[in-house]
């Protein structure tokens, strides 16, 4: 192996950790509406179902941004599409 794989090698996994990084938003993100929607739903137990609804449409959205890491993290380390 030359420098150059090496160094590809090297700077697609560092990619690939920054990357997986990404997921940290989303789970503070889901936690916190979790939270808030548990905090509304003591408030007002009538709009239960409603509450639960809108906040997990809302998690499934911020959960795509995790995803979309995850995949770019493992065509990094697994695809390899800089070396020929």
């Amino acid at each position: 192996m030359d420098f150059n794989e090496n160094f590809i090698l090297g700077c697609s996994a560092i990619g690939a950790g920054l990357a997986v990084i990404a997921g940290i938003g989303p789970g503070v993100g889901q936690g916190i509406a979790a939270g808030h929607a548990a905090a509304a739903v003591g408030r007002n137990p009538g709009a239960r179902s409603d509450i639960t609804t809108t906040m997990l449409l809302g998690q499934a959205v911020a959960e795509t941004t995790g995803l979309y890491g995850l995949a770019v993290a493992i065509l990094l380390l697994f695809v390899k599409p800089l070396l020929w």
